[in-house]
């Protein structure tokens, strides 16, 4: 489109653009069509497209909605093409769950494996820094499940759809705090455990020879603070 060829006053290409004013009913019945057959093969992709996603399955999504855009709004693109493709990105993703099924290697390249991140009440850091896990993300995910200290935790999983799961201790025992240290309020509710410190980042009980501010034996750091009951 030429400069001279815009002006404010040119109501007809700001609603319509360069296509007559009739193309927007088609490009209702465009919508409509293209709609009802995406809903038909997000059906068949199965129940996973609509919970958290794995990273084939973002793919997936996003590529999807590149494809229905062009068919329900340029009006020199049939509406068969876009099917073709739809058709093409189902048999795309079920061939890969079906590939995943029978490799256990090809369903880890695809969709990712489980990571630990706290063991026994214990962060694992090595494996947090590779997941790129922040204190502060367990911790929220930690709160909340109603969890104020980490000796209450047996294992946490980081999923390979990216969601946490977590195992409680039974019975708990004195652990690192995970509640804000800027609530003092709820801070001075904890019941602390004056025999027992741990590791101010990864919650790593001390032993005796410790307290004197040795390393941690987990993580290298040498924070400690008294353990929360």
């Amino acid at each position: 489109m030429k400069k001279e060829d815009i002006y404010l006053s040119d109501w007809q290409r700001i609603l319509f653009g360069d296509t007559p004013g009739t193309f927007a009913w088609e490009v209702v019945v465009r919508t409509i069509l293209i709609y009802l057959f995406f809903l038909v093969v997000m059906r068949l992709l199965g129940k996973r497209m609509s919970a958290q996603l794995t990273i084939t399955e973002l793919g997936v999504m996003i590529m999807l909605g590149g494809i229905v855009s062009v068919a329900m709004q340029i009006p020199n693109r049939g509406l068969l093409p876009t099917a073709l493709l739809l058709v093409c990105i189902l048999c795309f993703q079920r061939g890969l769950n079906w590939l995943a099924l029978k490799s256990r290697k090809v369903e880890v390249a695809l969709q990712g494996d489980l990571t630990l991140l706290a063991k026994d009440g214990v962060l694992q850091i090595e494996q947090m820094r590779a997941e790129s896990i922040s204190h502060n993300e367990l911790y929220a995910q930690l709160r909340d499940q109603k969890i104020k200290q980490l000796g209450e935790v047996k294992r946490i999983y980081l999923e390979g759809d990216g969601n946490f799961s977590v195992f409680k201790q039974e019975p708990a025992r004195p652990g690192l705090s995970v509640l804000p240290a800027k609530d003092q309020t709820i801070l001075t509710s904890l019941t602390p455990a004056p025999d027992q410190r741990v590791c101010l980042h990864c919650g790593q009980p001390a032993q005796s020879q410790h307290h004197a501010g040795n390393r941690c034996i987990n993580c290298g750091h040498d924070h400690w603070t008294t353990a929360i009951s």
